[in-house]
């Protein structure tokens, strides 16, 4: 018995058979990959309306900018390209009329070269041999201009995604072109007999690579998507599940996983105001990192909140944080503007972004006062 305990305290020192985290959330043992490489579409500024989506706004940052990425996936096996959101359209003025008002009043600017289908072309993905596309949730911002794609290209939404088309209803914020004249397929997760981190998914693939999960909340058919780029390694993509990475960090289980820098505790002394922000060990003008347990910001849940039903992104963002805290899974949300100068975007591959430690190295930079997430104490 002896030997037993002291051979299995052995192997558990070297790692070996010790249980992964990520088992814990149900996600099933596979050797099957996608392979994901991103994009960021536009840079986006927004006038007054940092209100919309975070709480507290700190006084001097009413205004917000947005990345809006969009994610190439291949599948190793199949080869089978998919892409995960696709950004804005780069003629916002052709927006549906519900919609162009946000651009036509000067709320909105785009800071853009071209579309996601000039970035394809650029980059030598020709457009027919997109399988299909994805859409997290059917908002401007990540719909593109689906009628730039060959009607072989499927499109992939959540069964509760709204597909009522502007002419025919004059306050829809799709057009008919954003559908016609191709297959489109509702994911249905009532019928999905998977759980992972307590949202339903649907095994994409049927390999075990690329799930789509039920991330309601932000708008009526909301998704995500959990990107298996190793074995062991994974990637989600987030979209709109929440918009700065402050509403989901820090968290105790984060805090353990991912210490913050003794650069970026000092520099949080001074750059995280405590007249907004507070924590246990915190004083008058000195904020403590450290025994802060909750994120720093809340879902916005004003009137004109971007968040359909706050209460339940909140549910849905509380789930993938759980992923967040996660040493084997990197979260990508669709409009993280603390990886906007250092995510390395196509061609370039994000699959070994644990070996090259990219989540250790960026995990924290919303703090720093230099990066342009860094939104914590008031300006002038």
């Amino acid at each position: 018995m002896r030997s037993a305990f002291c051979l299995s305290a052995i192997l558990l020192a070297s790692g070996i058979g010790a249980t992964a985290a990520w088992i814990d959330f149900g996600i099933p043992h596979s050797s099957s990959t996608v392979d994901i490489r991103a994009f960021n579409v536009a840079n986006a500024p927004l006038v007054n309306q940092s209100h919309a989506f975070i709480h507290p706004v700190v006084s001097g940052h009413e205004n917000a900018t947005f990345t809006m990425f969009a994610f190439l996936v291949e599948h190793t096996k199949s080869r089978k390209r998919l892409l995960f959101d696709l950004g804005i359209r780069k003629d916002p003025l052709n927006l549906a009329p519900s919609i162009r008002g946000l651009f036509t009043s000067g709320i909105g600017q785009l800071e853009m070269s071209g579309d996601i289908t000039d970035l394809l072309r650029t980059g030598g993905i020709p457009l027919d041999s997109i399988d299909s596309v994805i859409w997290s949730h059917a908002h401007f911002d990540h719909i593109g201009d689906m009628s730039k794609f060959p009607n072989t290209t499927r499109l992939i939404i959540g069964s509760e995604t709204n597909t009522e088309t502007y002419p025919d209803f004059p306050n829809a914020p799709l057009q008919a072109s954003d559908l016609a004249n191709r297959t489109v397929i509702k994911i249905d997760f009532a019928t999905a007999n998977l759980t992972l981190s307590g949202l339903k998914a649907i095994d994409y693939f049927g390999d075990g690579s690329f799930y789509l999960l039920n991330t309601p909340g932000h708008l009526a058919g909301h998704i995500t998507a959990l990107a298996r780029v190793t074995p062991t390694s994974f990637i989600v993509l987030g979209g709109d599940t929440f918009h700065h990475v402050g509403e989901a960090r820090p968290r105790p289980a984060f805090q353990k996983n991912f210490p913050c820098p003794a650069h970026l505790l000092e520099e949080a002394k001074t750059s995280i105001s405590t007249d907004y922000f507070w924590s246990p060990k915190s004083r008058d003008g000195a904020f403590d990192m450290l025994s802060r347990s909750q994120q720093l910001f809340a879902i916005s849940d004003t009137p004109d909140s971007f968040y359909e039903e706050p209460v339940t992104a909140q549910i849905s963002l509380d789930k993938l944080s759980a992923f967040d805290a996660d040493p084997d899974i990197f979260v990508v949300i669709a409009h993280d503007i603390s990886l906007r100068d250092v995510l390395p975007y196509f061609p370039k591959y994000l699959n070994d972004w644990k070996k090259n430690g990219l989540k250790k190295q960026t995990v924290w930079n919303f703090v720093e006062k230099a990066n342009p997430a860094s939104v914590f104490t008031p300006v002038q």
